[in-house]
């Protein structure tokens, strides 16, 4: 099963800290990162996909994709 999920956050240390810490539970970057400025919270805001491969399980709709 492959699962999948986009992180999103204003770019800074705490983003950078949940998207090193996803990579260090088995994640793969996946395609380029976006940026945008978000002018109501005047900050650049990031987004990154990232997937992870789990052998021998089935997807589930109930998969807790941030415990992963």
């Amino acid at each position: 099963m492959i699962l999948y999920r986009v992180l999103t956050g204003v770019d800074d240390a705490a983003f950078c800290h949940r998207l090193t810490e996803a990579l260090n539970r088995g994640w793969k970057l996946h395609g380029a990162p976006s940026l945008a400025y978000d002018l109501s919270r005047q900050a650049m805001v990031c987004g990154q996909a990232i997937t992870k491969e789990v052998e021998d399980r089935h997807y589930d709709p109930s998969v807790d994709l941030s415990t992963q």
